[in-house]
């Protein structure tokens, strides 16, 4: 069992930065787990922003934030990061850490064994 908790959104200007956190408590060692960043805007379904492999040596992005979007972990604090540049009116939307078990990384929200409960992000323009 792993219980994800997500922090740092709010609301911010177009052009602005935010940095998301999403800490994780498991009962198995966190550097098992490949973590992903998916989120949801209003009235849209739930898509993939970027995931990072277990031991951080791979990271992917979704093309909408490549450049923008930077994901990160400490697996010695069990904590995984997305520091966001250059918001955009467009990024609105319930951001949401995901949990994946060891194997290859994905970019499908079915995949994803634990959830956390998401923090809004709603960039003004």
């Amino acid at each position: 069992q792993v219980q994800l908790v997500e922090s740092g959104g709010g609301l911010v200007q177009a052009g602005g930065s935010l940095r998301l956190s999403c800490a994780a408590s498991s009962g198995r060692t966190f550097s098992s787990y490949n973590m992903g960043w998916f989120r949801q805007g209003p009235g849209k379904e739930r898509e993939f922003v970027a995931v990072i492999t277990s031991s951080g040596g791979i990271t992917h992005y979704a093309d909408s934030v490549k450049g923008r979007f930077a994901i990160s972990r400490d697996n010695a604090k069990n904590t995984v990061t997305l520091q966001m540049n250059s918001l955009k009116p467009e990024d609105t939307a319930v951001h949401y850490c995901a949990a994946k078990f060891a194997g290859a990384y994905s970019t499908r929200s079915y995949d994803y064994n634990y959830w956390g409960q998401g923090t809004q992000v709603t960039v003004s323009s």
